[in-house]
């Protein structure tokens, strides 16, 4: 398959956050896509820790004033934008102060040092919902269709379940391969057990959230999910829960296994996406 238009949902870039394997891989990959010819766009949390004044960050008027409605309430959505350093990529930043801080308007005298996924992780199942599915409805009103979908971290993870269940014939989504990359990027605790009613609130089926119903999720449960929605897996990290593994074997998806491709990662993931 040839890549024309490569959407990647991210949990972490580099330079806005510090220079991690992650967020690292989250700044070359779409960069070196996008060398080869593709047009890319990337999505991230528009962390508290993030300085909107140092990596010029303006506020996208056309797409922000949506409401995200999530256990009955609304979240305004928020989006701020920047070029990636050196490549000119478009990051579309998420942001809603009852999620990410702002800072100012929370009148804190310091920013936050860490993403608020670890700050304040008992917040983490409504945050995942919230980022996936503003990134989701932000696509569409952009009107804008990707042929490959690239969903990275866990904060990503729940975008195949939505994209498959409620937006199978979506053009948007309908001729996209969503490709789920695995790491061990485990939370700091299960996201609470709520999360497959909130899930169910907003239309999936009992029957896609069955093994999650009433029970903290964990890191692995969460992947599980997203291996079964999503057309092809990438590992990322060398160290993933053998239950991971075996449930990508019996899926029978196109899967490329973690190697150390040092300087040719990038051609790595563009020959897979080519057999897609």
């Amino acid at each position: 398959m040839e890549v024309k238009k490569a959407l990647f949902i991210q949990q972490e870039i580099a330079p806005y956050l510090d220079e991690t394997t992650m967020s690292l891989w989250g700044r070359d990959l779409p960069q070196g896509i996008k060398e080869r010819g593709a047009e890319v766009r990337a999505f991230m949390p528009k962390y508290g820790c993030i300085n909107e004044r140092r990596n010029q960050l303006h506020e996208v008027q056309r797409l922000t004033g949506m409401n995200i409605i999530i256990d009955d309430t609304d979240h305004p959505l928020l989006m701020k934008t920047a070029s990636l350093p050196t490549s000119r990529i478009s990051v579309f930043f998420i942001f809603n102060d009852d999620y990410f801080i702002n800072p100012k308007d929370k009148e804190i005298k310091e920013p936050p040092r860490e993403p608020e996924t670890i700050l304040f992780a008992d917040n983490n199942h409504e945050r995942t919902i919230f980022y996936v599915r503003s990134v989701i409805e932000a696509l569409r009103k952009q009107r804008w269709s990707p042929n490959v979908i690239q969903c990275s971290g866990w904060m990503s993870a729940l975008a195949p379940l939505y994209m498959r269940e409620l937006f199978p014939d979506d053009p948007s989504f309908r001729e996209a391969k969503i490709v789920c990359e695995l790491w061990d990027d485990e939370f700091p605790q299960p996201l609470n057990e709520r999360l497959a009613t909130l899930l169910q609130q907003d239309g999936i089926s009992e029957q896609a959230v069955s093994d999650i119903a009433g029970k903290p999720v964990d890191h692995t449960a969460l992947m599980l999910l997203a291996i079964k929605h999503c057309d092809a897996i990438i590992q990322r990290s060398p160290d993933i829960d053998p239950e991971l593994i075996e449930a990508v074997a019996e899926s029978g998806k196109p899967f490329l296994p973690y190697t150390d491709m040092g300087d040719n990662h990038v051609d790595a993931v563009a020959n897979f996406y080519e057999s897609l």
